[in-house]
């Protein structure tokens, strides 16, 4: 009987199976975390990347003249080369472009004053790509001893919308089937410069 009690407190003092279970249980929580840190991460990168088309996009419309923007179809000339300025940007920054660079005047709506918006819905974007271009927005400089009154200035408002697909849904469904989380969501970047013609 003491031997049997013996034998039991030496496979309690034994530790190698508790190692298993603790790194068993240990194991999700680090691929969460990893995963997590890793999709974060590029959504950041990304975010950055449309930051900098948008911005490139604004400051290339921003030195568009503004002389073909009476006529809504006239317009989109111009303002179709911010597209493709903006598509470009894109394709450089090694993302998916979801084919703005090479759209066409049928691609586009417009809405006054003086609004393009351009959607692309196309392989391998994860969802719709949306590039709004205002060459009509102003906005208010606040009074200063150069302007007493503060002024109006006229730009090219670039607001881009990108869709991001996140890799975290895939580890969710993986470590706790049936479960859901946004699979893809909306990354936007909004550029203003001041128009220069």
């Amino acid at each position: 009987m003491f031997r049997r009690f013996d034998s039991l407190l030496s496979l309690r003092s034994d530790t190698r199976g508790s190692q298993i279970v603790e790194f068993a249980v240990a194991l999700p929580l680090l691929v969460v975390f990893v995963v997590g840190i890793f999709d974060f991460g590029n959504a950041f990168s990304l975010k950055h990347k449309i930051t900098n088309a948008a911005l490139m996009g604004a400051r290339f419309a921003s030195t568009q003249p503004s002389s073909d923007l009476t006529d809504p179809l006239a317009g989109n000339g111009s303002v179709q080369s911010v597209a493709r300025v903006v598509g470009f940007n894109l394709s450089s920054a090694k993302i998916s472009d979801c084919g703005l660079a090479i759209s066409n005047p049928l691609d586009v709506t417009y809405s006054a004053p003086r609004t393009w918006t351009y959607t692309k819905n196309t392989n391998p974007c994860a969802g719709t790509l949306t590039l709004t271009v205002e060459r009509g927005y102003t906005f208010q400089v606040p009074a200063s001893p150069s302007y007493p009154g503060g002024m109006t200035v006229e730009a090219t408002r670039v607001t881009l919308s990108y869709p991001y697909r996140w890799q975290f849904n895939r580890v969710i469904q993986f470590l706790v089937p049936g479960a859901t989380f946004q699979s893809s969501s909306q990354i936007s970047a909004v550029a203003v410069m001041q128009n220069l013609n």
